[in-house]
């Protein structure tokens, strides 16, 4: 580490490559999961990065390391039990689609919205059919109907409400 301090960066490099095992093999004692050993470690050699020029030549570096890698460790399960505390496990109750049928009724009702759009004025039906099932842009829909974008915006609007309010009168069975 002193030569390190002294600009070799070929000895901080294998500085680094040497304390790596040792860390990993310290965070191990106090993580479970793998993935939080090896971001512990990096949390440590960031850290020695960090504060490298505060390491007194003149002390063992063995204990500096040690004192630094026992501070992130305990930082970081600080941290983890912080969020784990505020955290709720999801479960199946949580699923906005748990049961298989979900939504069965919106996919088999496919015919009656394209019999909603054939009743549709053929302008609205036009826009909606450039405009949202033929994906277009409104200059490109513009483009080929030969309408202004006004016109389609309004078109499809208007179209939008009238599929709305032709598909809740049937799936109320009239009942409006």
């Amino acid at each position: 580490m002193a030569r390190a301090q002294d600009g070799d960066g070929t000895a901080y490099l294998r500085l680094l490559q040497e304390v790596t095992p040792y860390l990993r093999a310290l965070a191990a004692r106090r993580y479970r999961e793998p993935q939080d050993v090896e971001d512990a470690v990096q949390d440590v050699l960031l850290t020695v990065h960090a504060i490298r020029q505060t390491f007194d030549p003149a002390r063992p570096f063995g204990p500096w390391l040690v004192a630094i890698a026992n501070r992130r460790f305990i930082d970081r399960l600080r941290r983890q039990g912080r969020l784990r505390a505020r955290e709720t496990p999801l479960t199946t109750e949580h699923e906005t689609f748990a049961d298989g049928t979900a939504n069965l009724e919106e996919r088999t009702d496919r015919h009656g919205l394209e019999g909603a759009i054939d009743n549709l004025p053929p302008m609205q039906k036009q826009a909606i059919e450039l405009l949202k099932l033929k994906e277009m842009s409104l200059k490109e829909a513009a483009s080929v109907s030969g309408v202004s974008v006004a016109s389609l915006k309004v078109a499809t609007h208007r179209a939008l409400r009238s599929l709305r309010r032709m598909l809740s009168e049937r799936n109320d069975g009239g009942r409006r």
